[in-house]
């Protein structure tokens, strides 16, 4: 099976896609930063670094093989954080035209996208109901579910919307959990190393033998990793840290630590939350500004912890600045996730 993979990111998408046994081919991505890194761990894979309103159809030699297209449209404008932007009027929500402009002309087999949950409840299910009512003009048989990545061994409570369309005929069936088994967030981190606020050695060794059967498949033969970097907070941030219990969040930091905050009771529940040891994280999104805090340490997540959370291999390097990489891992689709849905529609093939 031939993978095109657009809005591609730094490629947790495809990474899924690859586990399942798809040869992915093609990927299309505008941020520049973002594209260095898919670069870097799918070297296999021609990806163009653009617009995909400037995409031109690709031409494939398909050899008898099916193609699955698939991608993540924008989703910020469909996030329940930003009630502002999750209207008919925001242009980036309608992205997702030229996704099927892409699948018009192309003619895949197979159609996966993948969105945040709330793009169901966005204009009252405007978007979703208007691209499986296109695709199905454009003959196919389309499915739609939400599946949790906790279900299928990410060690992360995170929701997100597959939307699955079959130029067949085939009716979808999303996969179910595939496992009894929660992965919680020290088994993911336990062996990683110590760090400090502001660490900016990129490489290290690990800190203990893997945690977790977990942890073991993610470092596989590795003796060290990369991309422990934390982002350098304040001194009263810190000290903000410092009154958070694993479980907590910004309600546990005494008011005149937060004297800055104009209502404090328009704070998000994911702002200064510690995570807990013994849970799945909390949505792994942007974690620098959500303040996510380590769970044993006072400092936040680094990128490795991030992506050991998103359910990314030690192998998997991050490049750019700390922010980027931040924001790549922020944004990624957990490959664990990814890899189930491939699977069953590698086998409804």
């Amino acid at each position: 099976m031939i993978g095109i993979d657009l809005f591609a990111g730094a490629g947790g998408m495809s990474l899924g896609a690859t586990r399942a046994g798809v040869n992915v081919t093609i990927a299309v991505e505008s941020d520049a930063n973002a594209a260095l890194t898919y670069r870097r761990n799918h070297p296999g894979t021609i990806c163009h670094v653009q617009d995909v309103r400037t995409f031109a159809l690709p031409i494939l030699d398909r050899d008898g093989e099916e193609v699955i297209m698939f991608g993540g449209p924008p989703c910020q404008g469909f996030s329940t954080s930003n009630q502002r932007t999750r209207t008919r009027e925001n242009p980036s929500n309608w992205l997702f035209r030229e996704f099927l402009r892409v699948v018009s002309g192309v003619r895949p087999e197979w159609v996966v996208i993948e969105n945040v949950s709330g793009m169901l409840q966005t204009e009252d299910g405007l978007f979703v109901a208007t691209i499986e009512e296109d695709l199905e003009q454009l003959g196919y048989t389309v499915s739609h579910g939400v599946l949790h990545a906790a279900d299928f061994g990410v060690p992360q409570r995170r929701s997100r919307l597959f939307i699955v369309g079959s130029i067949a005929g085939t009716r979808l069936e999303l996969p179910r959990s595939s496992t009894n088994n929660v992965v919680t967030v020290w088994d993911a981190i336990g062996d990683l190393p110590s760090l400090e606020n502001g660490s900016s050695v990129c490489k290290l060794p690990y800190r203990t033998a893997p945690c977790s059967p977990y942890a073991a498949a993610l470092r596989a033969e590795l003796d060290y990793c990369c991309n422990h970097l934390v982002t350098r907070n304040a001194a009263h941030i810190v000290d903000r840290y410092k009154h958070v219990p694993q479980g907590g969040n910004w309600e546990d930091i005494p008011a005149d630590l937060m004297a800055n905050y104009k209502n404090r009771s328009s704070c998000h529940t994911g702002i200064y939350h510690r995570l807990a040891t013994k849970e799945p994280s909390k949505v792994i999104g942007n974690f620098r500004k959500n303040m996510l805090i380590h769970p044993l340490e006072d400092r936040g997540l680094s990128v490795r912890e991030a992506a050991r959370l998103q359910s990314f291999p030690d192998w998997f390097t991050f490049v750019g600045s700390i922010g980027f990489q931040q924001q790549q891992v922020g944004n990624a689709v957990p490959p664990l996730l990814a890899e189930a849905v491939f699977q069953a529609i590698r086998q409804a093939a």
